[in-house]
């Protein structure tokens, strides 16, 4: 059975609480999972959460600072000592090569799985699966920083009725979707596109371009809410979004599942994400982040 959802492994920004690890989101999508952003802690997040170092096939990385990214020496280590019987894809910004391998070599251990590093140095594709189309897009913050964006290959629906029309029934439905015709009917005839699912990651960002490309037409938008409104200035000198912001986004983007996530300590009522997203107009699904929550994917319309 496929799944498809978000594992919220941590939702804190620079100084975790409590409450709040570091950053930390697993996307499984059907039998791949993708982890973004493993900020310190992440390991034993994923012990909490029921996440096994076999379910990662990619580590992506939004930028070098430490929130988003300390947790990957611990991470890839565990990678290798579960010896993960598949290959891992590491992606990140080009131009923090020197903090990746730091952090993949912080310590000795015996590498056991071949982990391929993909860096990332411009908008674009990343790898194209059957299942999916990754891909990544420069965002604006002190640090070069990337977001990534998830996109399912259109299908088809059949249409029942459709096919009754033409008195197509039995193994003939699966003749006609296999060869695209059958006694003059064509599939177009019987049935329609089925849009494919899309998932973008959003994290330290302010407002630009590449945050409403990632968003366009997403079924599920995991976007940064660092700060609250009245905070906007101070979101905007240090790279970042204000709730009302990033809600605005998804507003615009037609995005069905908002899920507002990297929250400030200063911060100690959660609701006021909410209350300030709704007040932006969003009206769809909306998530205001907690740690080991889990997301799932909106079924198709």
């Amino acid at each position: 059975m496929s799944v498809r959802e978000l594992v919220v492994l941590g939702t804190a920004s620079q100084v975790p609480t409590r409450h709040r690890n570091h950053n930390g989101y697993l996307l499984r999508w059907d039998g791949q999972g993708i982890l973004f952003d493993p900020g310190e802690g992440t390991q034993r997040q994923m012990l909490r959460a029921g996440v096994a170092a076999h379910d990662i096939h990619r580590i992506c990385v939004t930028h070098f600072h430490g929130d988003h990214s300390l947790g990957l020496a611990g991470v890839i280590q565990r990678i290798n000592l579960d010896q993960v019987p598949h290959p891992v894809t590491a992606h990140y910004p080009a131009s923090g090569q020197h903090f990746f391998e730091r952090l993949r070599y912080a310590t000795a251990y015996r590498e056991t799985v071949r982990l391929t590093e993909s860096p990332v140095a411009a908008d674009g594709p990343l790898a194209v699966t059957e299942a999916y189309t990754l891909d990544a897009c420069r965002l604006s913050h002190p640090v070069e920083s990337y977001g990534y964006r998830l996109t399912e290959p259109d299908g088809r629906r059949i249409l029942p009725e459709k096919l009754a029309a033409h008195g197509i029934k039995g193994p003939d439905v699966g003749r006609i979707q296999r060869d695209g015709v059958l006694n003059g009917v064509s599939l177009d005839e019987v049935s329609e596109v089925r849009r494919g699912q899309r998932f973008a990651f959003v994290m330290d960002t302010r407002l630009c371009d590449g945050v409403h490309a990632l968003a366009e037409g997403t079924d599920l938008l995991v976007i940064e809410s660092t700060f609250l409104d009245e905070d906007v200035r101070l979101a905007t000198d240090h790279g970042h979004l204000t709730a009302g912001q990033a809600a605005s986004v998804a507003r615009d983007a037609g995005v069905r599942h908002l899920v507002l996530t990297h929250f400030s300590q200063r911060y100690s009522d959660p609701a006021e994400f909410e209350r300030q997203a709704r007040a932006a107009g969003f009206d769809g699904e909306l998530s205001i982040a907690q740690d080991l929550m889990r997301v799932p994917v909106p079924k198709r319309t």
